[in-house]
């Protein structure tokens, strides 16, 4: 299993009228937890792109607890369970300052050759960086 922690903060033009992070933010703060937890493993998502492969999201999943509000700095663990194969799913838990859970989330990615345009096996090189964590 492997783990990592980010944070963003809330831009106010992420939050809606009554100043919650409007409901459409969160899957890009998934999208920011992703890109940071394969940076922690020494990967960089442009570069696997350039090298032809591609990682489209096929499942997202959210569950609202609690709001988080503008300017608060909101941590992030994101966990990957099990060792990718053609598939990689993410878990995201999401907390505010006072460390309170406020949202729950996974998503499942798929490995994709851009040439061939099918899904393929994870790049040798991430598979090597992240089999030490199971």
């Amino acid at each position: 299993m492997y783990i990592h922690t980010s944070t963003v903060r809330v831009r106010y033009g992420e939050t809606d009228q009554m100043g919650y992070v409007y409901y459409g933010n969160y899957a890009e703060y998934y999208e920011v937890a992703r890109v940071e937890m394969l940076r922690s493993l020494g990967m960089d998502y442009a570069a696997m792109e350039r090298d032809g492969v591609m990682l489209p999201v096929l499942e997202l999943q959210c569950k609202f607890i609690k709001p988080a509000f503008y300017d608060q700095e909101i941590s992030i663990k994101t966990t990957v369970k099990t060792l990718p194969g053609v598939r990689i799913s993410f878990d995201y838990e999401l907390y505010n300052p006072a460390q309170e859970l406020i949202n729950i989330g996974a998503t499942t990615l798929v490995f994709f050759d851009m040439k061939t345009k099918k899904p393929c096996t994870a790049p040798k090189e991430f598979m090597d960086k992240i089999a030490a964590y199971f």
